[in-house]
């Protein structure tokens, strides 16, 4: 391998590097801006909004660093997938972080209002399905596994489920006003849960098509895991 392909390669590392902790910090920043909702803290909820700056910077980094490689470097199909996958999961990632700030935006907005216990079960239940989906598509990616990748669209299941079957403990919420502004913007906390999820399975899908050559929604298209090329 010549220098300037060395030289390459190393960089993608370096932003790999940078996806890995932008990984971090979202997953980070998802279980403060829950965690501030179910203790109703709106000073741990501004400090989850203001930390969502440091994973804008680092996608702006990574961003800025793959128009550079594209501009000095002609990559093969194989770095184009990687080169792809590099910046649609950065922009997954950041996405992910606009979410725990949209929960801590709410947060802050409802505080002083009544709860209703089975509603914040839920959101926990939704935290604890979408951390584990980020983790396991940020390890599909690292280590190159297209089975966790395939992984993720069943893991996402049970998160939908609750997120579409929100509005019946809302609905129920209805004869206490104050209790029902609450819950209204729990809708929202549930919907940014989703999100997250959404978003890990969009990092899968990328896994998958930089392992195959073959880019595919899940699950659709992917009834057995194809054999890696």
């Amino acid at each position: 391998m010549t220098e300037f392909r060395s030289q390459f390669h190393a960089e993608l590392n370096q932003m790999e590097v940078l996806l890995l902790d932008m990984a971090e910090m979202a997953e980070r920043q998802i279980l403060d801006a829950v965690d501030a909702l179910l203790r109703g803290d709106a000073e741990a909820a501004g400090q989850v909004r203001i930390d969502d700056r440091k994973i804008d910077q680092i996608y702006i980094e990574v961003e800025q660093r793959w128009h550079e490689i594209m501009a000095r470097q002609t990559p093969v199909a194989s770095d184009l997938r990687l080169m792809s996958l590099i910046l649609q999961a950065g922009h997954s990632l950041e996405r992910m972080g606009d979410q725990a700030s949209n929960i801590a935006y709410t947060v802050e907005t409802t505080v002083g209002l009544p709860q209703n216990s089975t509603i914040l079960l839920h959101i926990r239940e939704m935290r604890d399905i979408v951390v584990p989906m980020l983790q396991t598509a940020m390890e599909s990616l690292v280590k190159r596994d297209l089975n966790l990748a395939l992984r993720l669209p069943d893991m996402d299941d049970p998160a939908d489920w609750l997120n579409r079957n929100m509005w019946k403990e809302v609905a129920a919420c209805g004869p206490d006003p104050d209790l029902l502004e609450w819950a209204v913007q729990m809708i929202l906390v549930a919907r940014a849960l989703e999100r997250v999820g959404d978003r890990a399975v969009d990092i899968g899908e990328q896994v998958a098509f930089l392992l195959t050559g073959e880019f595919h929604e899940f699950p659709e298209g992917w009834t057995m895991a194809p054999r890696q090329r």
